[in-house]
């Protein structure tokens, strides 16, 4: 039986992430360890308080004390380390957090894991340390795709942070032999995703009535992954990694769908689908809401990676089409804005409160 500990798990990916791994392996301990900021919410996990091998902990990956007692108490053999922030236009105006976060946690992280799985050499057997990292660590490419072996170029303080994140987690697999994957994934989307993200916001706004905000010209190229696909390859890679024999190499995979749309094309798409799917809207053609601004600094044109790795060595390859996907995701917002409401008012810690402050 796997004991997990998953941080960030209820942000978008990560509680994405258990929900997957929780249907699929419902014998494994999993404990989410989440701070409950702006990015995470419980109404993400809702549904699996009453599951016995779950817990949820509200913290940071920061507390080294926390994370010491969670790794004696609970016996922590496999870390998923989605906590981050990851707001490119945040880490702008506040890049002080990204690197308390990112660099800082990742680094507590990765120290108590060292002290609790390198007590001698027999006991790294059976750990694992995933790490879920970014392809902005590459910074932006004119054609071609980044591949594994790309070097780094971050263009803003988050993609800098989780840079140096990922040479941590290097490093301590190399320096120190502790079993270590970095997975590096393009643009998500899908349910769940914080609605100050493009797509979720374009949605949203849309349904509203308010103008939809296009940075420059709109030109700015992303790969579209569906975050079901992502979370089925971090299961593989983290399948592969825990049946690799001591010393586990430090492994690196790219995570894209090789479906890249320009933003304003995306946009476009996401009206149209809106346009059908509530043709009684008093704002079609949603087009109309457009709104180009004025772009934010160091805004990386095109991300691409190339994800031959994960598909040659554990035969990933994504099964959600952007069309479909979107199609999907589109409807899921429609019938949640509730949902949407409780992220931006807050209102999603009395979940916490009713059903883990006591634990």
């Amino acid at each position: 039986m796997r004991k997990m500990l998953v941080t960030g798990g209820a942000g978008f990916i990560g509680s994405n992430f258990v929900r997957h791994m929780r249907g699929k392996y419902g014998a494994d301990r999993t404990v989410v360890l989440d701070k409950l900021t702006y990015a995470g919410n419980l109404e993400n996990l809702k549904g699996l308080a009453e599951d016995p091998n779950f817990d949820f902990v509200k913290g940071g990956i920061e507390d080294l004390s926390l994370l010491d007692a969670l790794f004696e108490k609970e016996g922590i053999d496999t870390v998923v380390n989605f906590a981050a922030e990851s707001h490119v236009d945040r880490s702008i105006t506040g890049p002080g957090e990204f690197i308390e976060t990112n660099v800082i946690g990742t680094f507590t992280l990765l120290e108590v894991a060292r002290k609790h799985w390198l007590t001698d050499k027999k006991s790294a057997e059976g750990k694992l340390f995933l790490h879920v990292s970014t392809d902005e660590v590459y910074g932006s490419i004119p054609q071609g795709s980044f591949t594994v072996d790309s070097p780094y170029a971050p263009n803003s303080p988050y993609s800098a942070s989780k840079a140096g994140a990922d040479h941590l987690v290097r490093a301590y697999n190399k320096t120190f032999g502790l079993p270590a994957i970095t997975t590096h994934s393009s643009n998500n989307y899908g349910p769940y995703q914080l609605p100050e993200k493009l797509i979720p916001l374009m949605i949203l706004n849309a349904l509203e009535g308010k103008p939809l905000p296009v940075y420059g010209e709109g030109k700015n190229v992303r790969d579209w992954l569906h975050v079901e696909d992502h979370v089925r390859a971090l299961d593989m890679a983290l399948q592969r990694g825990m049946e690799t024999p001591l010393p586990v190499p430090y492994t690196v995979y790219n995570i894209g769908a090789g479906s890249e749309w320009k933003n304003i094309d995306l946009v476009k798409k996401i009206c149209l689908m809106l346009d059908e799917l509530r043709p009684d809207s008093p704002h079609r053609p949603h087009s109309k809401l457009i709104k180009f601004v004025k772009d934010r600094p160091g805004h990386d044109l095109r991300y691409s990676i190339d994800s031959a790795k994960i598909t040659e060595e554990l035969g990933w390859k994504p099964a959600m089409s952007l069309p479909d996907g979107l199609k999907e995701t589109v409807r899921w917002y429609i019938g949640n804005t509730g949902w949407a409401d409780s992220v931006r008012s807050g209102d999603y810690l009395e979940y916490y409160e009713k059903n883990y402050s006591g634990r």
